[in-house]
């Protein structure tokens, strides 16, 4: 065989947690397994997260001591996505999430998963769990890993400003750390960095490898079971941003990996794949930071949010994903700008809950000075700053006070639910996770998440429609295989992640729905793929 080519009996495209969990759940099943990378490092956007995963009956949860009814589940589920095109993927996704979950456990590299209670996204849905079904890795000594934790990506905080994570990594780096380490120990894993895809190997309607560029050089890597495609989504493509996105998005302002430019995606959809929800993402708010970067902000306890003309327009504590919504739909029924909007508070917020990954009243200068963050004496002198209609922006200040005093959000019921609720005593810079603490909100007030903005000087930063990775990719059926146009199944292909259409359609269900959905539909894949007959 060429130098330019190699053989195996599955190849995987991208290195996330589906990529490597798939890759890995292969190889434990004897399969020759290479994932491709198009970075230097391994990890993608899970290694940006918290990976957390949405895994409901799954045994972190029973070791927790709360009880799991599948029923409710399942119907929350129908309820929140309300497409019953997606529901043999939601069944396969609800029945296989806790085997996975088992079958990881019993290999120690792994450790035991933990379930740490974080309420459901959609609490007025029936089967709404008010402590959710969100487990997680356990953390990693960063020794342990050894050489290898020298090629997993890092986190935001430690890429753009250099604050170190060690000496353990948690979150998506603990994930991708022991599945790393998982992989290797089968003795049928291997990787290859700064390989990039170019597009697949088709032969007589079956996909039969890929083709990549490594230095340059083009190289062919064969599969005679099969390929899976867990790339990550299309957010960092300005053109498909700008001709799917509903609203002006060009990608610059995500928090996906930045080299997810979609091109898993555009390789299935050549092949013959038919795609789905391309114009659906994983929303978040996203707090513009000194650089001009935003970063994933959630859990905003304080002040307000208001748009353009300086009017609220939605509940700012409520899931991340939710409020990202709402900016897109405020977007397309108003006619006013809510891609861009102002988080304005006052001088107790910054007091009481700090700034940006600065605990209480300790704001660095370069907020001020980059004018990422403006202050003003008066509501006035701060709508002059940024550009609003100065009585509006008076009038949802006062519009606001007023539910404080009452402690009902007549508009938009802030701090009703139990994700609201748990933000009354939590803290959390999703961009800085070593960073949650406890701060008390007042007890002495009727809400706790409704505090008068009344307290000088004021305070506003920009808040954006940010996002966490596109959600439409490759439609599949409930085996991970990919599906072309008229139905049919694409052999040899298989798809994962935001590569793939995602089962849960444009909502966002709980609190790992992203990386769980990864997981689970990798393993799916990596079991059909033992069972399937090798090519020549």
């Amino acid at each position: 065989m060429p130098a330019d080519e190699e053989t195996f009996d599955v190849v995987i495209v991208g290195s996330g947690g589906g990529g490597l969990i798939g890759a890995y759940a292969a190889a434990a099943r004897g399969l020759r397994t290479v994932v491709l990378e198009k970075t230097a490092l391994l990890g993608g956007t899970t290694a940006y997260s918290g990976a957390g995963l949405w895994f409901p009956g799954s045994a972190p949860i029973r070791r927790a001591g709360f009880e799991d009814d599948a029923d409710a589940t399942r119907t929350y589920l129908r309820d929140v996505v309300a497409d019953s095109s997606r529901e043999p993927l939601q069944d396969a996704y609800l029945r296989t999430a806790p085997r996975l979950i088992d079958e990881l456990e019993q290999n120690p590299i792994f450790g035991e998963f933990i379930h740490m209670p974080v309420p459901e996204y959609f609490a007025a849905s029936p089967g709404a769990s008010p402590t959710g079904h969100s487990v997680f890795p356990p953390e990693i000594p960063i020794a342990e890993l050894g050489e290898l934790a020298e090629l997993i990506r890092r986190s935001i905080p430690e890429e753009r400003w250099g604050d170190l994570e060690g000496p353990t990594f948690s979150g998506g780096r603990a994930l991708i750390g022991r599945a790393l380490k998982a992989l290797l120990d089968t003795g049928n894993g291997s990787y290859r960095l700064e390989t990039a895809m170019t597009e697949l190997v088709v032969s007589d309607g079956r996909v039969t490898g890929v083709v990549a560029v490594k230095d340059g050089i083009q190289r062919t890597f064969h599969a005679t079971r099969g390929v899976l495609l867990a790339a990550g989504g299309f957010e960092h493509n300005r053109e498909m941003r700008e001709q799917y996105s509903p609203v002006p998005l060009t990608g610059e302002w995500s928090n996906g990996a930045p080299e997810n430019t979609g091109d898993a995606i555009l390789a299935g959809r050549a092949a013959g794949a038919a795609t789905d929800l391309m114009d659906e993402a994983w929303y978040i708010p996203g707090l513009v930071w000194p650089e001009g970067r935003p970063v994933f902000h959630s859990g905003t306890r304080g002040g307000i949010y208001v748009n353009a003309d300086g009017e609220r327009f939605t509940n700012e504590a409520q899931p991340y994903d939710r409020a990202g919504h709402a900016m897109v739909r405020a977007e397309l029924t108003t006619g006013v700008s809510h891609t861009r909007n102002h988080w304005v508070f006052d001088h107790h917020q910054l007091e009481r809950d700090g700034m940006g990954s600065d605990p209480a009243g300790a704001v660095q200068p370069e907020w001020f000075s980059s004018g990422a963050l403006r202050k003003a004496e008066t509501l006035e002198e701060l709508a002059e700053l940024i550009g609003v209609p100065p009585q509006a922006l008076r009038k949802s200040v006062e519009e606001f006070n007023g539910y404080a005093k009452t402690g009902v959000d007549e508009r938009f019921h802030r701090g009703e639910t139990p994700w609201d609720r748990m933000l009354s005593f939590i803290v959390g810079y999703p961009a800085h996770p070593r960073q949650n603490y406890i701060v008390p909100l007042p007890a002495d007030l009727p809400n706790p998440l409704l505090i008068p903005i009344d307290t000088p000087p004021y305070y506003a930063a920009t808040i954006v429609l940010s996002d966490i990775g596109t959600k439409g990719g490759l439609v599949t059926d409930d085996h991970a295989r990919v599906q072309r146009p008229d139905g049919t199944t694409i052999e040899g292909l298989y798809a994962t992640g935001n590569t793939m259409a995602a089962m849960s359609g444009g909502a966002y269900p709980g609190a790992g729905t992203p990386i769980g959905s990864s997981l689970v539909f990798a393993y799916l894949a990596a079991l059909d793929l033992a069972e399937a007959p090798p090519t020549d």
